[in-house]
C-alpha cells in the first residue's frame, strides 16, 4: 500500500512539474530592428492556431509582392476586435510590424504584424506581446 501511495504521489508531481511549451519566441523568427509599414490588398486570411495569417499583396513600383503577416492567436484577435470576417479579401489595409530574419522575401515576405489600419481609420492590435516582442506601444496591455 505504501508503494502504491508513493507511486501516485510521484505521478501527480511529475504531471504538474513538466510544462510543454512549443511556442516560439518573437526573436527566434522576427527582427525587432527591421520594422515594416506596408499597404496593400488582402489576398487571403488563414484563421488557424497557433497564429492567424493575413496575406497582403503589396505593389511597389511595378513589382507585386505577397507578404505573409503573422498575427496573434484567433482567440486573442477576437478579444482585440477582429473576427474571421473583419479582414476580407480585397480590403485595402496598412500593416505595421517587423520583418522576419530571412530578409530575402523568397518566395514570399514574412512579417509579424503589430497593428492593422483599415480604410475607415480603425486601428487594431494584431501582434504578439510574447517573449522578445518589442515594447513599441502598439499592445494596449503593455505596461
Amino acid at each position: 500500500m505504501r508503494n502504491i501511495l508513493g507511486y501516485i504521489v510521484f505521478l501527480i508531481l511529475f504531471a504538474f512539474s513538466h510544462t510543454i511549451n512549443s511556442h516560439h519566441a518573437f526573436t527566434a523568427e522576427f527582427d525587432a530592428n527591421a520594422p515594416i509599414n506596408i499597404t496593400g490588398k488582402v489576398v487571403k486570411v488563414e484563421w488557424i492556431n497557433p497564429h492567424a495569417w493575413v496575406h497582403v499583396e503589396v505593389q511597389i513600383e511595378s513589382k507585386t509582392t505577397i507578404w505573409m503577416i503573422e498575427g496573434g492567436t484567433p482567440n486573442t484577435l477576437i478579444r482585440n476586435g477582429l473576427t474571421k470576417n473583419s479582414i476580407k479579401p480585397g480590403t485595402l489595409i496598412n500593416v505595421r510590424g517587423y520583418q522576419s530574419k530571412g530578409k530575402l522575401c523568397l518566395p514570399r515576405c514574412i512579417a509579424n504584424g503589430r497593428d492593422i489600419t483599415f480604410p475607415d481609420g480603425r486601428k487594431v492590435f494584431m501582434g504578439s506581446s510574447g517573449t522578445g516582442a518589442p515594447r513599441d506601444g502598439s499592445d494596449p496591455k503593455e505596461r
